[in-house]
């Protein structure tokens, strides 16, 4: 389950992403930081909630 081969994208999220790509290199990676941050956070909290 999951890798590239099976992502699928729709225009909003699409959207969302070239207009991050497109801001400043400092302004991306705070971005970037705070998603890895709320991906990191939801897989731990799914892990412990048995």
């Amino acid at each position: 389950m999951g890798g590239a081969a099976n992502m699928v994208l729709d225009k909003k999220l699409l959207k969302r992403m070239e207009d991050i790509e497109a801001l400043p290199p400092d302004e991306k990676e705070k971005i970037y930081y705070f998603i890895d941050m709320a991906i990191t956070y939801n897989k731990t909290k799914k892990a412990y909630s048995l």
